[in-house]
């Protein structure tokens, strides 16, 4: 592999989802997978196939599809994640067997806190289960990456032991992750530097880097691995993962790119992709974006203050470092109106990049005429909250048929939901609340009857004017257990669901992202059709 190109490995699908209230079903997968293979990412990790039954087969279908592109285009490599155990290598290698690059990531931790407290194993047999476990995944497949779970906080010279013992049984990526998030730049490139002069073997295997973010260093102590000699990074689309997240993809992706003379290295994605991945992220996760993140914040290309608008008017360069168009970020603002025909949306969208089947234009085209109806001008920003309202969410078991609303100062606010059953039955419910919102919820509540309390509610407008679209995202928490449990993760009781809606109105679009949610949680929950849950275990 060329010496100056760095492999970007995203791991949003596997930590990215670990993120509370991230899981996504398997269609969500399948589409994320897709944009990433569309992104250029290198390596694609699709899961981790020993969790859960649906996990496993989330991860073979993108394996078999993503893995295998009809159109001969860019082939990511297909992983799998496993413990350093005999089901969970199998289980992986089950799962991503069919990708024509496959991989399997296997892990176990090298810490001294890790190996007395939660593995209760000795030195020697963390060296013998490596060597055992790899030699096991090798047999399996040609392409094998171990990682030393918190290598950040590990002793330097165990680590350089535990490494040798992986190469020899086969390993030809070596992971080092700052599981915790504990290192500083100086010292993670330190740790890498060291890796590279002290482990016999190591110019024949590709060193990685995985960072957290509990103290803001992610992306610092990645660029910092880069520097040392490393040439993989794993990341995630926004940086989401565990507590404070993961190393962000746009983050390294751009920095490589805008500081080309100090690093002069590249990467095969393609920047124009950004932006557009990142929402879809956001809205499957119902996480949404802050506003003053780097790359995709909804803030990163603008400019209030005098002095900078001043600037920016005499030379983008002035303010800006890179152009808004270099990750996909549009300023277009006037796109199509009420008189604009099918054919005219659909070269839209697909100079936006969206490539719709015949029945999701059909969708979009409907609710396209209906917005038009409302707002004169119709921006990109407009028809990506269009799409993702409309085709990126998950099938409906309960539907929102019919919504009306009474509120204001005299009275008591009052709504009356008309919902859509599994069965295409209709189902009437007004309740009262204490605000149109909340109203609204507690109609839907007592017509679905699933006991939920609501932890997040999101609320912004995707353009400015009053006539713009309303964007709502929200995160619910089951009350009752999941018919399937596993001890290795919370309880159903814990976990947290998100939904998104959009709609000119923003009380219908806070009925959709509700009912988003509770859809979710009702599929999860095993009482329409097939349990689909998705087991989480804590790894680098």
């Amino acid at each position: 592999m060329n010496g100056n190109y760095v492999r970007i490995f995203d791991t949003t699908l596997r930590d990215g989802e670990q993120s509370p209230g991230a899981t996504m079903t398997s269609t969500e997968k399948m589409e994320v997978a897709r944009a990433l293979a569309r992104l250029g990412v290198d390596v694609i990790e699709a899961g981790f196939p020993a969790a859960s039954p649906d996990d496993l087969e989330a991860v073979r279908r993108i394996a078999q599809e993503v893995g295998n592109p009809s159109d001969g285009n860019h082939i990511p490599i297909i992983c799998g994640l496993a413990r350093a155990t005999r089901n969970d290598i199998e289980k992986a290698w089950e799962g991503v067997r069919h990708a024509a690059r496959p991989r399997i990531h296997t892990f176990l931790a090298t810490s001294e806190i890790h190996m007395k407290h939660k593995l209760n194993m000795t030195r020697q047999q963390v060296l013998d289960r490596v060597r055992e476990m790899v030699t096991l995944a090798r047999s399996l497949c040609e392409d094998v990456e171990f990682s030393p779970e918190d290598a950040g906080r590990s002793d330097p010279e165990f680590l350089y032991q535990v490494l040798d013992e992986a190469i020899r049984a086969g390993a030809t990526t070596l992971n080092i992750p700052d599981t915790v998030g504990y290192t500083i730049p100086e010292e993670f490139g330190a740790l890498i530097a060291g890796i590279r002069q002290n482990t016999p073997g190591i110019q024949h295997c590709t060193i990685s880097v995985h960072c957290h973010n509990d103290l803001g260093l992610a992306t610092a102590n990645t660029l910092a691995g880069i520097r040392a000699g490393a040439r993989q990074a794993e990341v995630t689309i926004n940086g989401i993962g565990e507590r404070a997240g993961n190393t962000a993809l746009e983050e390294v992706v751009m920095a490589l790119n805008t500081r080309r003379s100090i690093f002069n290295l590249e990467t095969g994605v393609d920047p124009t992709q950004i932006v557009r991945l990142s929402k879809l992220v956001s809205n499957y996760t119902s996480i949404v974006v802050q506003p003053n993140k780097a790359i995709v914040g909804g803030n990163a290309f603008a400019h209030e203050a005098g002095i900078h608008q001043d600037g920016m008017l005499k030379n983008h360069m002035t303010y800006e470092i890179m152009r808004p168009e270099m990750v996909g970020a549009s300023q277009t603002k006037l796109v199509l109106g009420k008189h604009s025909g099918r054919h005219a949306l659909k070269m839209r969208l697909g100079s936006l990049g969206y490539a719709l089947t015949d029945n999701e234009m059909g969708l979009v085209f409907e609710r396209f005429k209906l917005l038009a109806d409302k707002k004169k001008t119709i921006t990109d920003a407009d028809l990506e909250a269009l799409v993702s309202s409309e085709v990126y969410q998950p099938p409906e078991l309960f539907a929102l048929d019919g919504l009306q609303v009474a509120c204001g100062t005299m009275g008591m606010p009052t709504a009356t939901v008309r919902l859509r059953d599994p069965q295409g039955q209709m189902h009437i419910q007004a309740c009262v609340g204490t605000g149109p919102v909340d109203a609204t919820y507690k109609a839907i509540d007592a017509v679905i009857q699933y006991p939920t309390s609501l932890q997040e509610f999101v609320v912004h407008a995707v353009t400015e004017g009053i006539d713009a679209l309303g964007e709502v995202t929200v995160r619910i928490q089951g009350e009752n257990p999941s018919p399937v449990f596993d001890a290795q993760k919370e309880t159903e009781q814990q976990r947290t669901y998100g939904g998104y809606g959009a709609d000119t109105d923003i009380i219908v679009a806070s009925a959709k992202a509700y009912l988003s949610a509770l859809n979710k949680i009702l599929v999860a929950s095993g009482q329409y059709g097939p349990v689909e849950e998705t087991a989480i275990l804590s790894v680098a």
